[in-house]
């Protein structure tokens, strides 16, 4: 299950950082490390050193030029941030995305299913509102108000170490693993590129109807992007939803 956990950084700027975070990852079960836009080389030198043996895991990551591709086949994304944003969204403890993982991840009588991305920004300035707004969840590491400087590893770490143990907790229990929030489910949840492509054709749709004014955003597609993932759509209501604006579309003359 725990193959079925990716670690994506974006820009990160330290290769020891890199290491780190290898390390970080290898000590908890962790292997799927994508690197998006590195500001630096993340898979040599210094970060070999860092990752005290944990190279095998720089050695089979990935490094992308954008976010949509690292989390394209994934089915729930995650967030981990500590800044606050104009537009509230729904964040969870380490713990509390610890215990939800299982029943994400397992859905076909025990077979494992669903893909999980969790994302950590910069080391100076974090996820970008962009960024987090493809998030399902934002994750918040709740550390010493006083001192709550974590380094990159660090934080890594502390998300690994919750993922081990709710997939340990799933282990020896006997509850079933193929719900969807606790309800059986009859539909695998939608990979994140249909999501995606399905936030297209709304936008498109609306400003061909003259609803939404790219001009004069307001944080309509915000909004909407947050209603949405906070429903979690399964991949047969992401196709409903886009034959809708398909059908709609045919009545509204383009602008």
């Amino acid at each position: 299950m725990l193959d079925r956990i990716r670690i994506i950084l974006l820009g990160t700027s330290h290769p020891g950082n890199a290491g780190g975070a290898a390390r970080a990852m290898k000590t908890m079960g962790l292997s799927d490390l994508v690197f998006v836009n590195p500001r630096c080389e993340p898979v040599e030198g210094e970060a070999i050193a860092r990752s005290s043996g944990a190279e095998d895991i720089l050695h089979q990551s990935r490094t992308l030029d954008n976010l949509d591709d690292a989390i394209g086949d994934c089915t729930l994304v995650v967030g981990c941030s500590a800044r606050s944003r104009t537009l509230p969204w729904p964040m969870i403890s380490p713990r509390e995305l610890s215990t939800r993982l299982p029943r994400e991840i397992m859905r076909d009588e025990g077979e494992p299913q669903g893909r999980v991305a969790i994302l950590f920004g910069r080391e100076d300035s974090g996820l970008t509102n962009d960024e987090l707004q493809r998030c399902h969840l934002h994750v918040h590491i709740q550390a010493n108000p006083e001192y709550s400087s974590l380094n990159l590893a660090a934080a890594i770490q502390v998300i690994s170490y919750e993922c081990r143990q709710g997939m340990l907790a799933a282990e020896t229990s006997a509850d079933s693993d193929s719900e969807y929030f606790g309800v059986a489910w009859d539909r695998p949840p939608a990979a994140q590129e249909d999501v995606e492509r399905l936030f297209v054709h709304l936008e498109q749709s609306m400003i061909r109807s003259g609803f939404h004014d790219p001009a004069m955003p307001r944080q309509l597609m915000a909004r909407m992007r947050r209603m949405l993932m906070r429903t979690r759509l399964d991949d047969m209501e992401v196709n409903i939803l886009r034959g809708m604006l398909s059908s709609f579309d045919k009545f509204t003359p383009p602008r």
